[in-house]
């Protein structure tokens, strides 16, 4: 009954920041509206943000559900199972997603090394299989059937890999979505979608980009491709402008700054060398296994998909995880 209800919210300390920021992807990112079915994906680890998209996805109006995910498990998958086994799309996973009509992604993670040492020919069969629903997802984004939004739920692993507190880490993510404080979010992003959308429109006019650095000289033809503000609708936070360039059109090499850290597993000083458009040469200090590996997923592997400016001023370190470094206030990435 609705007094046990609320007994039963007593009982539970919630932190207003998730809470604001379950509220900022519901309303802001997904537009959820009356009667639409929204999925949360989420990780054990990420209970406390699943519990608010499902506050604020009742209130829009529509009907939630949690797709709960062990993150042990594609661990398992790819050092017990067998070839069939690691390349199985289940029919029920594949179903589901033409009915659903928003996700939500949340990223977190107990340990972001888990898959470090697993075979990378067999982690690659792996993340191929799961590219092929992944792209049925963006076909219906694309033709305006699907919303979905990625986010990044703060954890001790993450904190760590940021060199940070748990403390500190969370700060630094809800600052960056910012639903730390009193300012209003949805005004927040309003605000930032309308100055990007600015900054595309005169990249719009841009022919080649021209990238320039220590070990670094690259040229990506960009020729009447369309640029896109990333103004906080597939991920939270955000802040990016950004182009897919010309499939042929990129040549020189690039040194990359950072490491990367994708699935589990950390590539370290990237050198790539680009002729015709394609990756030709590949290096790495640390996980050039994995990198080859990545390379020949499929052809579109070895090729630009994006280049892009991180716009985000309140992200200003460095932190082990893409969905923040990539927006580095002053960086660009490829």
């Amino acid at each position: 009954d609705e007094e046990g209800c609320e007994e039963e919210d007593r009982a539970l300390v919630r932190d207003p920041r998730v809470a604001r920021l379950g509220e900022l992807i519901v309303s802001y990112s997904l537009g959820l509206e009356q009667g639409q079915i929204l999925r949360v994906d989420v990780p054990p680890v990420a209970a406390p943000l699943a519990v608010e998209l499902y506050r604020a996805a009742l209130k829009a109006g529509g009907h939630p559900y949690a797709n709960v995910e062990l993150e042990q498990l594609p661990e398992i998958l790819v050092k017990k199972g067998n070839d069939d086994q690691l390349e199985f799309l289940s029919p029920i996973a594949a179903a589901e997603i033409e009915f659903v009509d928003a996700i939500v992604t949340v990223w977190a993670e107990s340990n972001t090394r888990a898959l470090s040492r697993v075979p990378p020919d067999r982690h690659q069969r792996l993340i191929a299989a799961s590219r092929r629903l992944a792209k049925r997802r963006w076909e219906r984004i694309a033709a305006g059937e699907l919303r979905w939004c990625g986010v990044v739920f703060p954890t001790a692993a993450h904190a760590q890999d940021a060199e940070m507190s748990l403390d500190e880490y969370e700060q630094f993510v809800f600052r960056a979505c910012h639903v730390e404080g009193a300012e209003e979010p949805v005004a927040h992003w309003n605000g930032v979608s309308e100055e990007l959308h600015r900054r595309a429109e005169v990249l719009g006019e841009a022919r080649e980009i021209r990238i320039v650095g220590p070990d670094t000289d690259l040229r990506v033809g960009v020729e009447g491709r369309r640029w896109q503000p990333a103004d906080g609708r597939y991920n939270m936070p955000d802040g990016e402008v950004y182009t897919s360039p010309h499939e042929t059109a990129t040549e020189g090499e690039i040194r990359f700054t950072f490491p990367a850290l994708f699935r589990g597993r950390e590539v370290e000083d990237i050198r790539l060398h680009f002729e015709g458009g394609k990756v030709v040469a590949a290096e790495a200090a640390r996980g050039l296994e994995f990198l080859e590996a990545l390379l020949e997923v499929d052809e579109g592997a070895s090729r630009l998909g994006e280049v892009a400016f991180g716009l985000n001023y309140e992200i200003d370190r460095f932190t082990n995880n893409t969905l923040f470094d990539e927006k580095i206030g002053g960086t660009m990435h490829v």
